[in-house]
């Protein structure tokens, strides 16, 4: 059974997505563009709940990625819109990026969508999406010399 508060992250999760979207579609409005963010950060940590949200997003591994995404939001918030979103699809694909091809797989069972997940050069994109050079250097290097 899914808990209330994973319920109501999940619905401040997909405002703060349309948000995101209708910031975008307004040419980089920078009032809907941070009321997005705050939305999108407030759904992820109801979701995920407070002590996961933190571990994820102090990883040092990441952090590339955690300093793009609030260094993003930041400038969304001093409206520089444009810049800002670009610099925080950076550190969204950075710190997100291997679940892309996770969400595509479940996708593909989906019945409108799951077609156009099938075509073979979308396929292809979404399973190259995930994997970086960081991530096939590491799995590079696991690998023992024999």
């Amino acid at each position: 059974m899914v808990s209330d508060n994973t319920k109501i992250g999940t619905g401040l999760l997909f405002l703060g997505c349309v948000f995101l979207f209708l910031g975008v579609i307004f040419l980089f409005d920078s009032a809907l563009l941070a009321l997005g963010d705050v939305l999108f950060l407030a759904g992820l940590t109801m979701t995920i709940g407070v002590s996961r949200t933190i571990r994820f997003f102090s990883r040092k591994d990441r952090l590339r990625g955690i300093v793009a995404f609030f260094g993003g939001i930041f400038l969304v918030m001093c409206r520089w819109g444009l810049i800002g979103m670009i610099i925080q699809l950076y550190g969204i694909v950075y710190l997100f990026g291997q679940f892309f091809p996770i969400a595509a797989q479940s996708l593909r069972n989906a019945p409108v969508i799951g077609q156009i997940f099938q075509i073979p050069a979308v396929e292809r994109f979404f399973n190259n999406f995930g994997t970086s050079a960081r991530s096939v250097a590491r799995s590079n290097s696991m690998i023992s010399p024999v």
